[in-house]
């Protein structure tokens, strides 16, 4: 079996944190630490089952210069000899460094992956932070959030709510205990469901009855359309249906695309489509049909304030130039359509997975998997960290087949067959 770990943050969920103004801070030294009740026998009881047992923990009190490298390591020595902790992971940053290690990017994760060999999506974290859950959710992890009701922002769509490290050790148990938190892709039955996807599913479509139905279900978390489709789609006045549909769907990001060839006439329409609503992203071509590059205009667009949504990129030095001029800006989507990669016999995997590893910095940027062709490219988004995938709903109607066991999927359509042949009067 691959192994497999439970990420714990350390202050707040192994050890009091003290908490000034509705926040948390970590302990001054050795002698302020606390371990919290029940911390010992929850610990003992996921490494009797198994898990691997890291702490990864932000420290921005040493860039700061409020605490030592050395005071941290203190506090560990205390930890290591007194709980079964194997490993300890820390990030001495502070935001200003946009290095990788730091929460919400997952790159304290990934390392220990490599490291010790881990399988992320059979993972969890366990934290009482926002960038706890951010950094699980970007590992592809299972994530407990405890929760202090500390006074700031709150972790959106963590797996679990709880109240203890000892409770989210029950929950963890219990996943483990029922065939989740584990997967298998080579056997009979994949384990994996629809509400354990870590990759978020926004609905690609122009028809508006369907995207109103594919708005009201809960996994759906987002919702594209494009000129192309909307043509399809038979809708003559862009601006009326974006609005109805704006109006109608206001409590999840929706994005529509600027259509002009001229980068001018391109942010004029960009504004325009940005104050639709608070929920509306702006979808930006990479580049015009001569190839410019829309890099200013990105850069203009985020600094203005403008959510965009980076469209038809295909190569890694795409992803970098956009993301260049998209850092520090408010949040974004940086869209790689791995469907149309694969349509050249280009494996799509690998350059995804580059992506989501160079976006680790880019906190307010959220990489999405566009064109994809079939639902086993969600799986592929989830497994590498994928933020977002975009799927039609030709894809979305096999979501209840996940999990589905093949021998029963086999037999379905044997018969399937069978009674075509019946119904269809075929004699020999």
């Amino acid at each position: 079996m691959t192994p497999r770990a439970v990420f714990l943050d350390r202050d707040g969920v192994i050890n009091r944190a003290f908490v000034r103004d509705g926040k948390p801070y970590p302990p001054s030294g050795p002698e302020e630490l606390e371990i919290l009740p029940g911390v010992p026998e929850a610990l003992s009881r996921l490494s009797a089952a198994g898990f691997r047992l890291v702490v990864v923990t932000n420290q921005p009190d040493v860039a700061r210069g409020r605490q030592s490298r050395e005071t941290v390591g203190a506090i560990h020595t205390v930890l290591r000899n007194r709980l079964p902790i194997d490993e300890f992971r820390v990030c001495y940053h502070d935001d200003a460094d946009c290095c990788t290690c730091r929460k919400p990017a997952a790159g304290m994760l990934l390392q220990a992956a490599a490291d010790l060999g881990l399988d992320l999506p059979a993972c969890f974290l366990v934290g009482d932070r926002w960038r706890d859950v951010e950094a699980g959710k970007n590992a592809g992890c299972a994530t407990a959030f405890i929760d202090y009701g500390y006074s700031e922002r709150r972790p959106e769509d963590p797996d679990k709510i709880v109240r203890s490290l000892p409770e989210a050790a029950d929950w963890i148990l219990d996943c483990v205990g029922c065939g989740h938190g584990q997967y298998s892709r080579g056997g009979d039955v994949n384990m994996l469901s629809v509400d354990r996807l870590k990759v978020k599913i926004f609905a690609d479509g122009a028809d508006k009855a369907g995207m109103l139905e594919m708005a009201a279900k809960p996994y759906i978390k987002g919702l594209t359309t494009n000129p192309t489709l909307m043509r399809k789609a038979g809708v003559s006045d862009y601006r009326s249906f974006a609005k109805e549909m704006i109006a109608a769907i206001p409590d999840k990001p929706i994005s529509f695309e600027v259509f002009s060839d001229e980068f001018p006439e391109m942010e004029r329409q960009a504004m325009e489509i940005a104050g639709w609503g608070e929920n509306v992203y702006v979808k930006i071509p990479v580049t015009n049909t001569r190839r410019e590059p829309s890099y200013d205009l990105l850069r203009h667009l985020s600094g203005a304030g403008v959510k965009v949504n980076v469209t038809a990129l295909m190569t890694l030095s795409q992803v970098r130039d956009v993301t260049a001029n998209l850092v520090g800006g408010t949040p974004c989507y940086v869209s790689v359509f791995a469907g149309r990669i694969a349509d050249t016999g280009v494996d799509p995997v690998p350059i995804m997975a580059a992506a989501v590893k160079h976006l680790l910095p880019y906190p307010n940027a959220e990489l999405i998997w566009a064109s994809p062709r079939e639902f086993l490219n969600v799986i592929q988004a989830h497994d590498i960290g994928c933020h977002i995938i975009t799927v039609t709903n030709n894809i979305l109607k096999k979501i209840p087949l996940i999990g589905k066991d093949l021998l029963d999927y086999s037999l379905e359509t044997v018969k399937m067959f069978h009674e075509d042949a019946e119904k269809a009067g075929y004699r020999l």
